[in-house]
């Protein structure tokens, strides 16, 4: 029987919630900062640009521009108007209590609203059988699309390619005479406002979505994707009226919202208090669980004309009031969200196997030949040009991004030109088999998996990242590489943008050196570098033969006391076969890491680093020279920490652990690292045995159970992480069993799939 180890409940908020107060109620709470857009008109669109790059992208901190409504036509954005021309239009609700999806039409949902709301009460909103149906990401009606084109400021419009749209007609909008001045060689040159617009239109992610919702319906906890620019406007809410003879409650969304610089924070309190992993997206945090937190949460209820700014890997959640909310909302890609999408946000959402809709690095690319044609036609006479130097300055981010890719992407200097790699052109739909992630340029491919596929032939492809944390098909070796462009062709893109920027800035020669010498200085493997070596280092596992039972010898901890025993087992497990100096398993030798040092032959399995001392796969492998812990003098099994010279590495961060099987394609293994297992009996200090690593696990997790129960956060029982189970249907059957309450509305017609177009009243 796994352990028991609670995590934060959820716990719905109340409907008699009063935000004001609720400010007041804790010292980490805050309003977020609020602007009119009449302020944009008074100051200016660039002045507004300049306030956004400062205080949300910089500072990293929410912002709401309030005021919209009065730019808003009320006879588009409506729940009638929408309910007129949408009414049949089919799309699948999320039960956020059942957590699934429910298929029905627009109609048959806005009729139903009132009775949605009704069914909650300040007595019974924690009935946990209340029927909770979100519609949410649906796509945005084009008419809605185009009006609020004109009244958004134009660079923070969704897909926003050019400087000044002739149509736009909103806050801060120049005269006609104005926008025609603001042409440069008769062109209009300025940095996109989103770079997802750079990439041809095929490539693009549609992500202007509508989110419809009632009393209880929420998005729980999370950061937006790619670690992108989120803006989410309310274009309508229920007023408390009489509407079609129904009484209505005021329409409003709380949201919780963080700041940028305090992203790793945030993250490791979800994990290590609260139980919780805030990269999947799976939990509502009670108000009780930010009143704890170590961190200043911003609070706003968002009412209609409300326009909020979410800065990028500022986690956030939403819960909805009234009988009825409306927004509009999309992301924006810009060269500060690239560069924490590729160091920071891609790497986590490939370990828990979140799929890549944005392809980052296909932006980088695109953006860099769209900003070289724009810069290339500005005459020197007008370089000066402020808009023109923005783009000249996001150019030389581009370029640095795009080098940082090619360095990673290029095969070693030393080892033979690699033959027969396949070539595919670039159509930016080769998705990592295992982590989903968007594949670039070069990737590698099992032949022998795409023959044994059931049905049609298809391929296994895996990334570099994803072959190097030991995930492969079962063959792990024999894999054939594969690119979407010529290798020569990027480098000519490199060295033309390379002397682009030099004669725009000579003074940059010594920091964009010619694309040779910056691989030959590197001082460490590329990943491509990587997946050559591995793949001659790893087996090659024949998949049409059965496997072969294979026994390992492992040490077992022994009973306390029985030191004879012990003694016994250890001499007949003596053995020359490599074993990992941490948790003393026997492996073979492409499972182990081993130490450069030549007085050294200690072996550290690649496991035991990650959870013992942060270690991924590839840091280890990428270093030319590595020393273990040991040589580090950082070492923190049992035998290290008894030498006084010894100063033993504790890890900082939580990892939970997640079973990444459901997801991944079903070829798939894990041969380095078991990231099922979580790293909570390292987090405190490890002793002498498996015994004592235990009790100060123990200690751990009663100081943090008593941090729970002191700032009254309502926890639920699971099993211990490291187990990889399905969490999601553990929480599952236990809403399904908890019966505290007795549900009013449980004929509430919103069920059933569905209705026809012509929609009757509800009781007729």
């Amino acid at each position: 029987m796994p352990a028991q180890r609670p995590r934060a409940a959820f716990e719905p908020i109340s409907p008699d919630l009063n935000v004001a107060e609720l400010i007041k109620s804790s010292p980490n709470f805050e309003d977020v900062v609020r602007i009119h857009c009449d302020a944009i008109d008074e100051n200016g669109l660039e002045n507004f640009e300049k306030l956004i790059l400062l205080h949300v992208i910089m500072r990293g901190l929410p912002l709401v521009v309030e005021g919209f409504d009065k730019q808003l036509d009320r006879a588009i954005f409506s729940e009638k108007w929408l309910r007129n021309h949408y009414a049949a239009k089919r799309e699948d609700a999320r039960d956020l209590t059942a957590k699934k999806g429910v298929p029905l039409t627009i109609g048959h949902y806005l009729k139903n609203m009132h009775m949605l709301t009704e069914q909650c009460s300040q007595y019974n909103y924690k009935d946990p059988n209340l029927q909770r149906l979100y519609l949410k990401d649906i796509d945005c009606p084009k008419i809605w699309h185009d009006y609020l084109k004109k009244i958004i400021p134009p660079f923070l419009f969704y897909m926003n390619k050019s400087a000044e749209p002739e149509s736009f007609e909103g806050p801060g909008a120049k005269p006609p005479s104005i926008q025609k001045s603001r042409k440069v060689s008769g062109n209009k040159v300025a940095k996109a406002g989103d770079l997802m617009s750079c990439l041809p239109h095929d490539m693009r992610a549609d992500n202007l979505m509508c989110y419809i919702g009632h009393e209880g319906t929420y998005t729980p906890a999370h950061q937006e994707m790619c670690a992108s620019l989120g803006h989410n406007l309310m274009v309508d809410a229920s007023d408390g009226l009489i509407e079609d003879g129904k009484a209505t409650k005021p329409g409003s969304s709380i949201w919780f919202m963080t700041s940028s610089k305090d992203r790793k924070v945030v993250s490791e309190y979800w994990m290590s208090v609260l139980g919780h992993d805030i990269g999947i997206e799976d939990h509502f945090a009670q108000i009780n669980a930010w009143k704890a937190a170590p961190f200043t949460t911003y609070i706003v209820e968002q009412r209609p004309g409300d326009f909020v700014l979410v800065p990028p890997l500022a986690a956030h959640q939403v819960w909805n009031r009234g009988t009825r909310t409306m927004k509009v909302a999309w992301n924006r890609t810009t060269v500060e969200t690239l560069e924490r999408a590729l160091n920071e946000a891609l790497p986590h959402a490939r370990m828990v196997c979140r799929d890549e809709q944005y392809k980052n690095k296909a932006i980088v690319f695109y953006s860099l030949k769209h900003y070289s044609g724009l810069l290339a036609s500005v005459d020197e006479a007008n370089t000066s040009h402020a808009r023109v130097q923005q783009l000249q300055d996001e150019f030389e981010q581009l370029f640095d991004l795009y080098n940082q890719i090619l360095l990673s992407e290029s095969f070693s200097p030393v080892t033979p030109k690699e033959k027969n790699v396949e070539f595919l052109p670039f159509d930016s739909n080769v998705t990592c088999a295992y982590c989903r992630g968007n594949i670039f340029n070069r990737f590698l491919t099992c032949p022998a998996c795409a023959k044994t596929a059931i049905g049609d032939d298809l391929p296994y492809d895996i990334c570099m990242e994803c072959y190097a944390l030991g995930r492969s098909c079962a063959c792990i070796s024999k894999l054939k590489w594969a690119e979407q462009f010529k290798w020569e062709e990027l480098l000519a893109k490199h060295e033309t943008w390379r002397q682009q920027l030099l004669r725009i800035n000579p003074k940059l020669g010594d920091k964009f050196r010619p694309f040779r010498i910056e691989r030959s200085e590197m001082g460490r493997k590329s990943l491509a570098h990587i997946c050559q070596e591995e793949l001659k280092r790893r087996p090659w596992v024949d998949i049409t033969k059965s496997k072969p039972v294979v026994e390992e010898v492992v040490d077992e901890p022994s009973e306390p006391g029985d030191e004879s025993r012990s003694a016994k087992r250890r001499k007949k497990s003596k053995s020359k076969a490599p074993r990992c100096h941490i948790c003393r398993y026997i492996e073979p030798e492409w499972k182990l890491a081993s130490c450069s040092n030549p007085k050294c032959s200690l072996r550290y399995c690649y496991g035991s680093l990650f959870r013992a001392f942060n270690m991924l796969p590839q840091e280890v492998m990428e270093t030319i020279n590595w020393e273990c812990p040991k040589c580090r003098k950082i070492c923190s099994c049992g035998a290290c920490r008894k030498n006084p010279r010894m100063t033993p590495f504790e890890p900082t961060c939580t990892s939970l652990g997640h079973d990444t099987s459901k997801v991944a394609d079903v070829r798939s293994v894990e041969s380095l690292v078991d990231f099922r297992h979580s790293n909570l009996g390292w987090l405190k200090k490890a002793g002498s045995d498996q015994y004592d690593r235990l009790r100060h696990q123990e200690e751990a997790d009663a100081r943090r159970n008593q941090a729970l129960e002191n700032n009254s956060i309502r926890v639920e029982l699971y099993p211990d992480m490291s187990q990889g189970l399905d969490y999601s249907q553990l929480e599952l059957e236990q809403v399904a069993q908890a019966a505290f309450y007795s549900a009013d509305y449980t004929d509430i017609p919103v069920d059933p799939a569905l209705e026809s177009s012509i929609l009757t009243p509800v009781g007729s």
